[in-house]
Parts: C-alpha cells; structure tokens; sequence
C-alpha cells in the first residue's frame, strides 16, 4: 500500500525559501514521484517531477526557483524552493505514478495514482 505523507508547509514572506518533504512507503523502483499543488479557487496544477534515474521536468512558472530531489536511502522526496512569490501560495501535494510519460503526467494531474494529504504554502507580499 503506497503511502505519501507531506511536511514542511508554512508562511513565509516573498522572497523567502522552504523546503518540503514527503516521506514515502510501498513505493517501488518502477514509480515516477512529483509535486503538485492546488491554489485557491483554481485547479490542481504540475509543479515538479522525477524519475527513479533522475529526470525532471518542471512547471514554466518555477523554473530556476525550485529543485525537486528524492534520497532513496531515506525514502523522501523534496522540493526546494526559493524566490517565492505570493502566486505560489497553494496546497501543496507529493504524488506517484507507475511510470508512462512523465512530462505528459506534469500537465495531467489526473494520471496521478498515488497521493499524499497535503502541505499548506503561503507566501504574503
């Protein structure tokens, strides 16, 4: 049973960093991992994802101000984030999808199999 469960939330002022965590359980080589998120009022919406060798792929709106990672001895996913701006405040979800493409699943939350609870962002101006 694959289980997703997300920390790190918080507010923050723009301009600021954090770093969100997911541990994850039931998860095997062959998943693909991301982060989406969910802003108020709007749909949920690609931010990040990775491969088991290390691909990414990232959301025109974050690149170059967020990292996403996974440390396998530790079982978690991350995503960094840096720069952030008050339109970054959303929902923030860890999810999973037993591979296929994994550019077409950033932009097709719907092809998400797996995911977490979530973890609340919000960035004041």
């Amino acid at each position: 049973q694959v289980q997703l469960v997300e920390s790190g939330g918080d507010s923050v002022q723009a301009g600021g960093s954090l770093k969100l965590s997911c541990l994850i359980s039931g998860v095997y080589s062959g998943y693909y991992m991301g982060w989406f998120r969910q802003p108020p009022g709007k749909e949920r919406e690609g931010v990040a994802t990775i491969s088991i060798g290390g691909s990414t792929n990232y959301a025109d709106s974050v690149k170059g101000r967020f990292t996403i990672s996974r440390d396998l001895t530790k079982n978690t996913l991350y995503l960094q984030m840096n720069t952030l701006r008050p339109e970054d405040t959303a929902m923030y979800y860890c999810a999973a999808k037993r591979g296929g493409d994994l550019l077409a699943w950033l932009l097709k939350p719907s092809e998400t199999q797996n995911w977490g609870q979530g973890t609340q962002v919000t960035v004041s101006s």
